[in-house]
């Protein structure tokens, strides 16, 4: 595998295809509403790898003014979904295989971190609350070899995990790096697909920590980080 980046040429335009992801806000929108719709057609590939954001086209198909769609943007910069290129515009990041290496290592240092306050704090109890319910939704979608749902719910699943630790600032940090994580899937297509033992591997996960043993759910997180890292980029050794 050579990357992620998208090839080189022309200036890809935000794209006119019809996406729920893109259709007009209802009522009075608030910059977080836009966030959202931007967030989610970045990272399940309405908006692709390298485009260009048109300013007048987003605030039109999402019925806003580009005074709240401009401090939308900007966010999703912060976050780092988005860059601004000076002279140029806004356009949707671009994976390298560095990147994907780094968010793994960062994914794996918080979802440890949260599993320490999930058995620590005696939280299994928050875990169970929205961490079963992902988990039987992944299993069903397995099972109908639903792949698009099974990614969904797969991050459900890791968001979950992170927000039963009780941290608002772990769960800040998860949030962008899942959305990352969905990009690298939608730049990859059809050559990454959860595999049916992803299930058990969440289920280890989440068992571990009912159980309140530390050792086996960070080993099991770790386990799981490294078999993502390897469905993304096959030739690593990690």
């Amino acid at each position: 595998m050579t990357g992620l980046r998208p090839s080189t040429g022309a200036r890809q335009p935000a794209g006119s295809a019809a996406s729920p992801d893109l259709e007009p806000l209802p009522g009075e929108t608030t910059t977080t509403l836009i966030v959202q719709r931007l967030r989610a057609a970045v990272t399940r590939g309405t908006l692709r790898p390298g485009a260009q954001l048109a300013e007048w086209d987003i605030a039109r198909r999402l019925g806003v003014g580009r005074g709240p769609l401009r401090e939308a943007m900007q966010r999703l910069v912060q976050e780092g979904l988005l860059q601004s290129v000076r002279n140029r515009g806004v356009f949707v990041v671009s994976l390298d295989p560095d990147d994907v290496h780094d968010i793994y290592l960062a994914r794996l240092a918080i979802e440890q971190a949260a599993a320490h306050h999930i058995v620590d704090g005696a939280r299994a109890a928050f875990a169970a609350m929205d961490m079963r319910p992902a988990l039987d939704a992944m299993r069903a979608a397995a099972q109908r070899h639903d792949g698009a749902r099974l990614t969904d719910a797969d991050q459900q699943f890791h968001a979950a995990l992170v927000s039963a630790s009780g941290s608002p600032r772990l769960q800040r940090m998860a949030d962008t790096l899942l959305a990352e994580t969905r990009m690298c899937m939608v730049a990859l297509e059809n050559r990454y697909e959860l595999p049916q033992t992803s299930v058990e591997e969440h289920r280890a996960i989440l068992d571990a920590l009912l159980d309140g043993d530390l050792d086996t759910a960070l080993a099991a997180i770790r386990s799981h980080m490294r078999t993502g890292l390897q469905l993304l980029l096959p030739s690593t050794d990690e």
